[in-house]
């Protein structure tokens, strides 16, 4: 912990003082095209070689089959839906605040920028559909068009995001029972273990109230997560032999909006937007199917 406030310190005093990092972090007042071109060609390029190593990584030791489409709705608890959700918003969220770096209109921001987290989980949809193993799911692209709406939405109307999806995890005891499902590693269960998935919509109290009493990066979180999961849905549980005990969890917690804590550092701006996607650790309110009420000092 000592070596991370120190590390932390000494990134803020350079960030604070290192005017050519400042220069290059800092927002273009007008369109720089240089920039949006290299923003253009980066994304290509990196969203391009993700595809490519995704279908080499994920899917090709699964065999290939003729596209079809699945209803996997009752999967999950809708965490996977949910996740799905979260993602199209923060691709989109980087996407465009990536364009507004260029100086690019607000138009092409939220068109080419916000649209690109939609596109990128589209593809990875039309793989779904030619594998075998699963298929192409219109859950999943209508949680996909939700994110891409909230950012766009939010923009639109209030242009800001005061309503900002986060995520949270701490590992669980399902993964270890079914490993090749859930992940082995801690790096393979934060993606594939649903159980110890949290994800909240974090409301930023001074933009909705316009009141003084509340701080700027003060917010207040409503989370879902579900515990009791080996398998998808109880039916897949019961065929292989699993009294599957799975319960929904609704959560509500405060939390805080980095983008709000005021900086001239465009460096620390730039950290914070990133590290904006993650729920800060905080004391919990729990709901749930089986155990009603009970209080948390802190989760993840």
């Amino acid at each position: 912990m000592g070596l991370t406030i120190g590390l932390f310190g000494s990134f803020w005093a350079n960030a604070q003082s290192d005017s050519l990092s400042t220069s290059f972090f800092k927002p273009s007042d007008s369109l720089n095209k240089p920039r949006r071109n290299a923003v253009y060609i980066g994304e290509s390029v990196v969203l391009g070689a993700t595809l490519v190593g995704l279908h080499q990584i994920w899917y090709k030791d699964y065999p290939q089959s003729n596209f079809h489409v699945i209803n996997d709705n009752n999967q999950w608890k809708q965490m996977d839906k949910i996740g799905h959700f979260y993602s199209t918003y923060h691709l989109g969220r980087a996407g465009a605040e990536l364009l507004q770096w260029s100086g690019a209109s607000q138009k092409e921001q939220l068109i080419y920028g916000a649209g690109i987290g939609f596109t990128f989980l589209t593809a990875v949809e039309v793989f779904d559909g030619f594998s075998q193993e699963w298929g192409f799911s219109w859950g999943d692209m209508i949680a996909n068009a939700s994110g891409t709406g909230l950012y766009i939405g939010q923009e639109l109307l209030w242009n800001e995001q005061r309503i900002i999806p986060k995520f949270s995890f701490h590992q669980t005891r399902f993964a270890a029972q079914r490993p090749e499902t859930l992940g082995n590693s801690f790096q393979e269960q934060i993606l594939k273990d649903y159980n110890g998935q949290t994800y909240w919509l974090s409301f930023n109290l001074h933009a909705f109230t316009k009141s003084d009493f509340f701080p700027k990066w003060l917010n207040v979180a409503i989370g879902h997560s579900a515990n009791g999961m080996l398998y998808g849905n109880t039916s897949e549980a019961n065929l292989n032999g699993y009294n599957q005990k799975a319960n929904r969890q609704f959560l509500l917690s405060l939390d805080v909006d980095l983008t709000k804590i005021e900086t001239k550092s465009h460096v620390l701006k730039t950290l914070f937007s990133v590290f904006n996607t993650i729920k800060v650790p905080a004391p919990v309110l729990q709901l749930d199917e089986f155990n009603g009420l009970k209080a948390h000092f802190i989760y993840f």
